[in-house]
């Protein structure tokens, strides 16, 4: 199928006068912004006589979202977009409960493993840049069935997260308000409005935030990084050479294996969002150019904002601290990163941290309303959820699907509710595995995609992108993230030091029989087969269809990388 050219000028802006000439008529700024809200103009795809798979496939190739994020934000995005609340106040929990030793290695065991998926993940988006990305692929490569149940969950599992934001944001800035004078509602107001306002501007308002969102993200990272060295050597304030006493009183580890088991799903609560750069390929200008550097970077967000500040972290605060003991999932007073720099003396940066941490919840909720979206709009497509849901307006929004979301963020009123922990703890336990089961299913998809590849004879050199890890990396990922569910099973069966409790393992572990329950059922109804991989569509979706001029044109870009000498080499596989 040829790639569809899309028309984005509205009815009013050209009249036809001649053939072959048009006349311009100008219109006023409010008339041009309420057309904007209008269906976006595109040539139809008659799926006449074609299945439900192919229809699928070619509905989501052919989806008009706006093409506008730009090389920095796919990048910024990569380095920046999941770190938040899981890293900065979710690894206190960690620590307290694995110990230091634990913590490094469960971030890098899981680290390496969202290595290999972004890796899988960034060959699968550059040659298919098509709506709903990895819950597409799902549907392609596997089953239909499991792609709505995937797409369902993860959407879902947006749609709660962005109320609770606003929420967590709401409780982050009582750090300044201590006596609480004012009602938590007029900051969930704010917060929610400066969220939707931010993703009626589109795909480039989004990108634009996202950037500014990750940039101050990045440089507290780096920040701490170096104000913990300088501590931990003696430079603080306060004490002297702390250097790795921690690791030996109390200890490295706080409850054995078991305690290493439970803080991989804490490692995995704290890398949820690293997908995000697959879903928006569809609205990427040159998928090609910006998608492998965005997919390469996550190495290094891997290896210096999460293991090496953690390491440092466990250099400085204690795992039996009694501070560590959080009262809200933001409770910025909770976070090892703040406790650290209380305890070395300096002043004024707790609050800095705190404001950090605020911008961190407020880029999630950002995050939420676009991932949400875009999968509904994916579905839609696909046939698996309501038709109005794929509507794609002037300006390349999904319309109906930021509405829904903003509509369903307004539950961040909960606040002024004494039970609201209850009703999103609950809620979030719907789809709280919905991150380890979407990086497993991606890493299938990538092993499923490369034998269809084997089987229909066709060449990994047509291929824009190729994973630095390959089969073998997909096959670790996938491996590790089905280790990760049986650790979190263990763990909610039996938690540390406690007894098996049933309330406890559906708040830890329900997310798993819900997506089950989603796929039998629509498998049942619809009965969907499992793609073998002669059937596999590895043409519908791609942007460079001439594949012998995409061929030579990536020969001859490989033949100039290995011209070079070995330090540029080096620098293009990791950037």
């Amino acid at each position: 199928m040829s790639e569809k050219q899309f028309s984005k000028t509205p009815d009013y802006a050209v009249n036809e006068v001649e053939i072959g000439q048009v006349e311009t008529v100008t219109v006023s700024g409010w008339q041009g912004f309420m057309d904007s809200f209008k269906r976006m103009k595109h040539v139809e795809i008659d799926t006449e006589g074609m299945t439900d798979l192919e229809k699928a496939a070619a509905l989501t190739a052919s989806s008009p979202l706006s093409r506008k994020l730009k090389s920095r934000h796919l990048q910024m995005i990569a380095i920046g977009g999941s770190i938040g609340t899981g890293l900065f106040v979710g690894s206190g929990g960690s620590l307290r409960t694995g110990g230091p030793a634990a913590v490094v290695i469960a971030f890098i065991l899981i680290g390496s493993m969202l290595f290999s998926t972004v890796h899988a993940m960034g060959e699968l988006a550059v040659t298919f840049p098509v709506s709903g990305s990895f819950c597409t692929y799902f549907t392609r490569f596997l089953d239909p069935a499991w792609g709505f149940a995937m797409g369902w969950n993860y959407a879902m599992g947006w749609l709660v997260v962005f109320p609770l934001e606003i929420i967590a944001a709401s409780i982050t800035l009582s750090y300044w308000d201590e006596h609480h004078k004012y009602n938590p509602a007029i900051w969930v107001t704010l917060f929610w409005a400066l969220i939707v306002i931010i993703n009626f501007f589109g795909v480039k308002g989004y990108g634009e935030a996202e950037f500014f969102f990750s940039i101050v993200k990045v440089c507290a990272i780096v920040g701490f990084i170096i104000l913990g060295v300088v501590v931990a050597c003696g430079g603080g304030p306060k004490g002297g050479y702390i250097g790795a006493k921690y690791w030996h009183d109390p200890g490295s580890f706080a409850a054995g294996f078991k305690g290493l088991c439970a803080v991989f799903v804490n490692a995995a609560f704290a890398f949820s969002g690293t997908e995000l750069v697959g879903l928006a390929a569809a609205e990427t200008a040159n998928p090609r150019r910006s998608l492998p550097k965005a997919t390469k970077q996550v190495f290094w967000r891997i290896t210096l904002f999460y293991v090496i500040s953690l390491t440092i972290v466990g250099c400085l605060v204690p795992y039996n601290d009694p501070r560590l003991i959080k009262k809200s999932s933001v409770d910025a007073s909770a976070s090892p990163f703040v406790i650290a720099i209380v305890n070395a003396g300096i002043g004024g940066l707790p609050s800095v941290m705190n404001a950090v941490i605020l911008i961190s919840v407020l880029s999630v909720g950002n995050s939420s309303i676009y991932a949400a979206s875009r999968t509904l709009a994916a579905l839609a497509d696909q046939g698996q959820a309501p038709k109005f849901l794929a509507y794609i307006d002037c300006s390349g929004r999904p319309l109906y699907g930021i509405i829904i979301t903003s509509a369903f963020g307004l539950l961040c009123y909960l606040v002024a509710s004494d039970k609201r922990n209850e009703v999103f703890s609950w809620m979030l336990a719907l789809s709280g595995l919905s991150s380890i089961f979407i990086w497993g299913s991606i890493n299938l998809c990538h092993i499923r995609f490369r034998r269809g590849m084997k089987v229909q004879g066709r060449s990994l050199k047509e291929l824009p992108f190729t994973s630095a890890v390959g089969v073998y990396g997909s096959w670790y990922g996938f491996t590790l993230n089905c280790l990760v569910l049986v650790a979190n099973f263990w763990v909610a069966v039996w938690p540390i030091g406690a007894s098996p409790d049933a309330a406890t393992f559906f708040n830890s572990y329900l997310a798993a029989p819900i997506i089950l329950v989603f796929y039998v059922c629509y498998k049942a109804y619809k009965r969907t087969p499992f793609i073998l991989a002669k059937d596999m569509d590895l043409i519908t979706g791609r942007r460079h269809l001439d594949l012998v001029l995409l061929t030579q044109e990536l020969e001859e870009e490989r033949a100039f990388i290995k011209s070079k000498n070995m330090a540029y080499r080096v620098y293009k596989f990791w950037c």
